[in-house]
């Protein structure tokens, strides 16, 4: 019995070996088809993500559009100086980081929640429709979003008649944060609940049910049974979103800015919009984008190595 195992796994490792050098085989005889499918996408990768790299170079000198990117003086690292000596520095990198740190913090946990919440929903057809109306925000514009806030918020709108106050809230800074992160949840939430929804679907149904003949109730089932199943996914997203704790979304914040608010709206993407685009400092403005660019990878280094050690060595 045992040579006949033997002799049914030699079998298998030659057919692979068959598949596989037929693979190389077809691969050398076809070529041509993978380089013609292939060129378009490494051609228009290389020219909008590669080429425009180049543009870094304006962060180290006196950009002059007549003279070009390499024909401009060079200043080294002055205006990175200028901007880490600003009186506004350290308020655009708090305003910045008190955002995206607060924004990890509540919005982070809410797409998994609501993925174990879904995951208890037995009957289909209501699981659809709940998922369909958490769904629905992700596909509304960022600015129509912004829109909507505006109206749900001004002094004649829907909060202030069921409160019965008169009161501006987007002119408040204490309320920008707030306003900012639970619409944020609200558009978001239920989108990013997809990818935790789809691994709970590898979760052992067995398992489970061994588990509530147990008597397990359910933070228990949870942690047994759903938790393994998500784990990595969760580690991977939150190494993904702290490398990209500085990359907060311009435009949601540029929409909802006021002139009153501007004390905790104010962050380093605005800033660089505005003294980039709007004054034409373009040197400056890649500096300052560049100081953004180092901080994102820092972060993402810091945290997947510290992640990975908390994880069994398991990181990205």
């Amino acid at each position: 019995m045992s040579n006949q195992t033997m002799t049914a796994s030699m079998k298998k490792q030659r057919a692979k070996k068959i598949d596989w050098s037929g693979t190389c085989l077809y691969f050398k005889q076809n070529w041509q088809l993978y380089v013609i499918f292939l060129l378009p996408a490494l051609l228009l990768t290389f020219i909008f993500k590669y080429i425009p790299m180049g543009g870094i170079l304006i962060a180290f000198e006196k950009y002059n559009p007549i003279q070009g990117i390499l024909g401009s003086p060079k200043v080294g690292l002055q205006y990175f100086q200028q901007f880490l000596s600003s009186p506004d520095f350290l308020t655009y990198l708090g305003n910045t980081l008190k955002l995206s740190i607060y924004g990890l913090l509540w919005g982070f946990p809410i797409p998994i929640i609501l993925a174990f919440l879904l995951n208890r929903v037995q009957r289909t057809g209501i699981r659809k429709k709940i998922q369909l109306a958490l769904y629905m925000p992700n596909f509304i514009s960022v600015i129509v979003i912004c829109g909507i806030i505006r109206i749900f918020l001004s002094v004649t709108g829907p909060i202030n008649l069921l409160l019965g106050t008169q009161i501006n809230f987007m002119t408040m800074p204490e309320a920008f944060r707030t306003i900012y992160i639970a619409s944020g949840i609200w558009q978001g939430a239920g989108w990013g609940s997809i990818m935790y929804t789809a691994a709970l679907a590898n979760a052992s149904m067995e398992l489970r049910e061994a588990a509530i003949m147990d008597g397990a109730n359910i933070f228990q089932q949870i942690k047994v049974v759903e938790w393994p199943a998500i784990k990595d996914m969760v580690v991977i997203q939150l190494i993904m979103q702290v490398g990209n704790i500085m990359s907060i979304g311009f435009e949601k914040v540029y929409a909802l800015q006021t002139d009153l608010n501007l004390q905790t709206s104010e962050i380093i993407s605005t800033y660089v919009y505005k003294k980039g685009i709007i004054n034409g400092d373009y040197s400056f403005s890649t500096a300052v984008g560049l100081f953004n660019t180092i901080i994102n990878v820092i972060l993402l280094v810091l945290v997947n190595k510290i992640v990975s050690k908390m994880n069994d060595g398991q990181g990205l």
